[in-house]
């Protein structure tokens, strides 16, 4: 399927953003946050929605309902590791807790270059420890925790499954939305207004720069032991350049025995599932995921 035509008018309209560099990266983040009422709307009015310290890891608690205790939903932002925060995915964590039922918490991780790998996979883990400590207090159901990215975010909550796998508190499930994978993925040959390789490859720059070993089980997930890790949804975007090497990770998951559904979102781009003013098919990959959340936190 060619480019969907929400996907063209988009790029007609100029929604091509420059290339990313070290110049252009302080641009791109205020740039990615000031698109966020046009791209994903003003976001869907919940219960409670409240910033939060969790041991020094920033955090946002979305509650759909007063109903106590709430499953969780551990949402982790995309922008590569270098861009992004709690305002530019405010909406779709919005919308996400008003469809699934469950609290999320939305991790403020530190970014990159400032702070390189294992600043973000750290942050997530603080994240999660404190919540097993402290989420009752909280009205939260700390035996019915899932956790969910997309891009980088993805990348960082595959990796998070595996660390709770092995401390003996799995997660009930994982969402991996247009999932980062292993530095040396072969990346999928589209012509798109999207994520493009020179992005990745200074994303990849910036988050694990020379010297740092990117074939480390928690930087390349593809090269871990996958068994035992939660049941998987991996969602993907045809003309995305991450495509091919998200369906790869999720054959990985497959073949050791983790149940795992893939779905490719024909038509779309990386980086669509936020985009819930611009695409119909992000309000419907938000839906997917809900139900999927809904049924694997019951």
């Amino acid at each position: 399927m060619s480019l969907h035509p929400q996907v063209r008018a988009v790029a007609q309209a100029g929604g091509v953003p420059p290339p990313l560099t070290t110049e252009t990266l302080t641009a791109a983040r205020i740039g990615l946050e000031a698109s966020t009422l046009a791209e994903a709307g003003p976001g869907t009015p919940l219960t409670a929605v409240s910033d939060g310290d969790a041991d020094g890891v920033p955090i946002r608690l979305y509650l759909p309902s007063p109903a106590n205790p709430l499953p969780v939903v551990f949402y982790l932002h995309g922008g590569g590791w270098a861009m992004g925060n709690l305002e530019t995915h405010d909406p779709l964590c919005r919308y996400l807790a008003a469809l699934s039922g469950a609290a999320v918490i939305a991790v403020d991780y530190r970014l990159a270059p400032e702070h390189a790998f294992p600043a973000a996979h750290d942050d997530v883990d603080t994240a999660v420890a404190w919540l097993h400590r402290e989420g009752e207090r909280y009205g939260l159901d700390t035996g019915r925790v899932a956790i969910a990215g997309d891009s980088a975010g993805a990348h960082i909550a595959t990796v998070a499954a595996r660390h709770w796998r092995d401390r003996g508190k799995p997660f009930a499930c994982q969402v991996l939305v247009c999932p980062v994978t292993d530095h040396d993925a072969e990346l999928s040959d589209v012509e798109s207004p999207g994520l493009r390789p020179q992005g990745l490859e200074f994303c990849w720059d910036a988050y694990a720069p020379a010297g740092v070993d990117r074939d480390q089980p928690d930087l390349a997930p593809g090269k871990a032991d996958l068994t035992g890790l939660p049941p998987a949804l991996v969602i993907t975007a045809e003309h995305d350049v991450l495509c091919g090497p998200g369906e790869a990770y999720a054959m990985r998951l497959a073949e050791a025995g983790v149940p795992t559904v893939a779905v490719r979102y024909q038509g779309m781009i990386h980086g669509f599932f936020r985009r819930l003013a611009r695409f119909d098919a992000a309000r419907q990959a938000v839906a997917q995921v809900a139900a999927n959340l809904r049924a694997e936190l019951s």
